[in-house]
C-alpha cells in the first residue's frame, strides 16, 4: 500500500484539510485527516476538455511526455485531424499509439469527414461508420459538429450521425462559431452539448441560457480566455478549459495549468477554477479519470503552493508519471502512416489570369480563426495578376495534396512576409497542402519541398528555406516533442524575421482553409464564402 501525506483539496465539498490518501492497486483506497503533513499540495489532475493532438505535431504518446509534467491527467481528444487524412485507420492509429502514454485519452468520434462538401479530403467517414465507431469503449463522444447548416436545415446525413450518438448516450460536441438567437438555440436543441468557438461573451451567454456548455478556449492560434473570462464568476457548473491547438513549442511551456494559474492571478475563487479545470469535463464525458475521491482512479497532481501553482508530481492510477518537470513514460517507435499523392509542381501552376480588379482579399486576424473580407485592386503583368507587397496583399494558394489538380488561387492580407514564402500540410480539415507568398518561385519551392517531404512545414526566403517533415499522415513528426519544439521555434522565427508579424504564423495558416469558419477562406477547389457557404 502507499500513501501519499498534504493539505487535500477537495473540490466538491470546497475544502481543504491536512490528510493522507492510501493507494492500491491504482485505486484509492482510504482519505483520512492527519497531522504533521508536508506544505504541498494535493488536487486532482487537470484535463484538457477539447484538443486535437495532431496540431502538437507529435503523436499521444509524445504529446503525453510533456503535458504530465504540467499536470495534465486527460484530454478529450477530436481525432478528425488525421481521419480526414486516413478516415477510420487515422482514428485507430491514434487510440493504439495512446494505450502506453499513462495520460487518459478519451478519443471520439469524428462527425465530419470531410468537413464540407467543397474540399477534397482524403478519407470519408459517413454516418454508418460513425455508429461504428461509437460503439467502442475507446469512443467518448461524437466530435465537434463543424455541419452546422446541415444541423439547422436538417440535413439527412448529419441528423444520422446525431441520432447515432443519442442512440449510443454519448455527449455531442459542437463547433458554431458566431451563431446567435434562435438558430443557435435550434442548434443546441439538436442534442448539441458544448461549443468551444466562441468569441466574445455575449454570444456564449448567448449559448448559455439555451443549455450549452462553455470551453473557454486558449490555443496557440485562437486566444479567447481574455473574452471569455469573466464567465467564471457566476457560471462554474457550465465551463470548461480547452486548447483545441497547441503547437509544440507552446506545449512545452504549459497547458491547462496556465490558465488555471491565470484565472487564480485575476482572483477568482480557487474551487471555481479547479471545478472547470479538473472536474466538470469527468462529469459531462463520463470519462474514466478519479478526482480524489475513495474508490476512484489515483489520478491526481501534487503542487507546491496557490500562489505559483507549479506541478511538482503526476499520479496516474497510483503510479508517478512526471516529476519536476520530467516525464518517465519509456521513449518509443512509432509507425508511419500517410496519404499523399502527388507530383512536383511547376511555377506555372501558381499563376492568375485576369484583369486584378476589384479582387475578393481574405483578411486574416491575429489570434482568432474567423477572417474578414474586402476588396482591392491589384497589379497585372502579362494578363497574370499579382500580389502587392505593399499593400501586404499576399498570394494564398491551396494545393489538392491527394491527387494531381489544378492549384486553387487567392489573395490574403496580414501575413506581411516581404520577400518569402511559408507552406504546410496541416491545412484544416482536409490537410491539403496551403501556402501563401509573394511570388510564385518561392510559393512553388516551398510547396515542392512538403511534396519531396510528403508532409509538413517549410519555409522560403531570398537567402534560405528549411522544413519540418510530417510524415505520419503529413501532419505529425516521429520524434519527441522537444525536437520538434526545437525545430518549430527555428522556423517560426525564420518566418517572422521575413516580415510575419502573426503570433503563430503557421497555426494561422492552416485554418485559413477551415470553411466551417467564417468568413472567407480557400480550399482546393476555389475561394470560399463560409456565411453564404458557397464559392466566390
Amino acid at each position: 500500500m502507499q500513501q501519499i501525506l498534504g493539505n487535500i483539496i477537495d473540490i466538491p465539498n470546497r475544502n481543504i484539510f491536512k490528510g493522507k490518501i492510501s493507494l492500491q492497486n491504482g485505486k484509492i483506497i482510504a482519505i483520512e485527516t492527519v497531522e504533521n503533513v508536508p506544505n504541498h499540495y494535493i488536487l486532482p489532475g487537470f484535463i484538457d476538455a477539447h484538443i486535437h493532438i495532431e496540431s502538437s505535431m507529435v503523436v499521444p504518446h509524445e504529446f503525453a511526455r510533456v503535458a504530465l509534467t504540467h499536470g495534465t491527467v486527460a484530454t478529450i481528444s477530436d481525432p478528425h485531424e488525421i481521419a480526414n487524412v486516413l478516415g477510420s485507420e487515422g482514428v485507430h492509429y491514434m487510440i493504439d499509439n495512446a494505450k502506453e502514454a499513462k495520460l487518459k485519452f478519451h478519443f471520439g468520434a469524428p462527425s465530419c469527414v470531410p468537413a464540407t462538401n467543397f474540399e477534397t479530403a482524403g478519407a470519408t467517414i459517413d454516418a454508418m461508420e460513425v455508429a461504428k465507431l461509437l460503439e467502442s469503449d475507446a469512443i467518448f463522444y461524437l466530435s465537434e459538429m463543424m455541419n452546422y447548416p446541415g444541423v439547422l436545415y436538417n440535413d439527412e446525413e448529419v441528423m444520422k450521425k446525431l441520432a447515432f450518438a443519442k442512440k449510443a448516450g454519448k455527449p455531442i460536441d459542437g463547433h458554431a462559431p458566431g451563431l446567435r438567437g434562435d438558430l443557435a438555440k435550434q442548434y443546441i436543441e439538436a442534442g448539441i452539448s458544448t461549443d468551444h468557438e466562441c468569441f466574445s461573451i455575449e454570444e456564449a451567454l448567448d449559448k448559455l441560457q439555451h443549455g450549452m456548455k462553455i470551453l473557454i478556449r486558449e490555443g496557440s492560434a485562437a486566444k479567447n480566455y481574455d473574452a471569455l473570462h469573466p464567465l467564471i464568476s457566476n457560471y462554474k457548473d457550465k465551463l470548461m478549459f480547452c486548447s483545441d491547438d497547441k503547437h509544440p513549442d507552446n506545449l512545452l511551456e504549459g497547458h491547462i495549468n496556465d490558465l488555471v494559474k491565470r484565472s487564480l492571478l485575476i482572483g477568482y475563487n480557487l474551487f471555481d477554477v479547479l471545478q472547470i479545470a479538473c472536474i466538470n469535463p469527468i462529469e459531462h464525458y463520463k470519462m474514466k479519470v478519479g478526482y480524489l475521491r475513495e474508490g476512484d482512479d489515483a489520478d491526481f497532481i501534487v503542487v507546491n503552493n496557490l500562489e505559483d501553482f507549479n506541478v511538482l508530481e503526476t499520479y496516474i492510477q497510483g503510479e508517478l508519471v512526471a516529476k519536476d518537470g520530467k516525464s518517465f513514460l519509456i521513449e518509443k517507435q512509432h509507425p508511419i502512416v500517410n496519404n499523399f499523392n502527388i507530383k512536383a509542381k511547376q511555377i506555372q501552376d501558381f499563376e492568375l489570369e485576369g484583369d486584378g480588379r476589384n479582387m475578393p482579399i481574405i483578411n486574416a486576424l491575429d489570434g482568432q480563426l474567423i477572417t474578414t473580407k474586402s476588396y482591392c485592386d491589384l497589379p497585372k503583368e502579362d494578363g497574370k495578376v499579382l500580389p502587392d507587397i505593399a499593400q501586404d496583399v499576399l498570394k494564398i494558394c491551396v494545393v489538392n495534396r491527394y491527387r494531381d489538380a489544378p492549384v486553387a488561387i487567392g489573395f490574403i492580407h496580414n501575413f506581411k512576409l516581404k520577400d518569402a514564402a511559408i507552406a504546410s500540410t496541416v491545412g484544416h480539415d482536409s490537410h491539403n497542402i496551403i501556402v501563401v507568398g509573394t511570388d510564385d518561385a518561392k510559393i512553388c519551392a516551398a510547396v515542392n519541398l512538403l511534396i519531396a517531404n510528403k508532409g509538413g512545414l517549410s519555409v522560403v526566403t531570398a537567402v534560405d528555406s528549411t522544413t519540418i517533415a510530417l510524415p505520419i499522415a503529413g501532419l505529425m513528426s516521429n520524434l519527441s516533442c522537444q525536437q520538434i519544439g526545437h525545430d518549430y521555434a527555428v522556423i517560426d522565427k525564420m518566418v517572422k524575421d521575413a516580415g510575419c508579424t502573426l503570433q503563430a504564423p503557421y497555426m494561422t495558416l492552416s485554418f485559413m482553409a477551415l470553411l466551417v469558419i467564417p468568413a472567407i477562406k480557400m480550399s482546393d477547389l476555389g475561394l470560399f464564402d463560409a456565411e453564404k457557404f458557397e464559392f466566390l
